[in-house]
């Protein structure tokens, strides 16, 4: 019990850090990164965090059905707008690989010459 009260409480606190400072961020994944500060501090998941966070991401499918039944809502936009959308969501999907294969080079231990040595062979 104490541990979905601790997970509403972040994201209240995330929810109020961004009302306050106006930061272009969600409150939830501010409450996120609390939370992983706090879990870094203490070294440790308690058994009842555990347990909590494994029934959410169980159900998690059904914190989906508003999001699914507001696409059914807007149905006939979509049928105009499909397009843009469609485009819209190639473009930023391309964009997440980019960017996601430039993180992970720029992260790899390995150096640039080994990458492009591999490739090469």
């Amino acid at each position: 019990m104490f541990a979905i009260f601790l997970l509403i409480v972040l994201q209240l606190l995330g929810e109020t850090i961004v009302q306050l400072s106006g930061l272009p961020v969600p409150g939830a994944i501010i409450g996120l990164i609390l939370l992983y500060a706090m879990l870094m501090w203490r070294g440790e998941i308690s058994d009842e965090m555990s347990r909590t966070s494994g029934f959410l991401l169980q159900n998690l499918g059904v914190l989906f059905v508003p999001a699914g039944v507001g696409v059914i809502a807007y149905l006939p936009l979509l049928a105009t707008q499909w397009w843009i959308i469609a485009l819209v969501l190639f473009i930023s999907v391309c964009a997440t690989i980019a960017i996601t294969g430039l993180v992970v080079t720029r992260l790899s231990p390995r150096s640039a010459e080994s990458v492009e040595a591999a490739a090469h062979s």
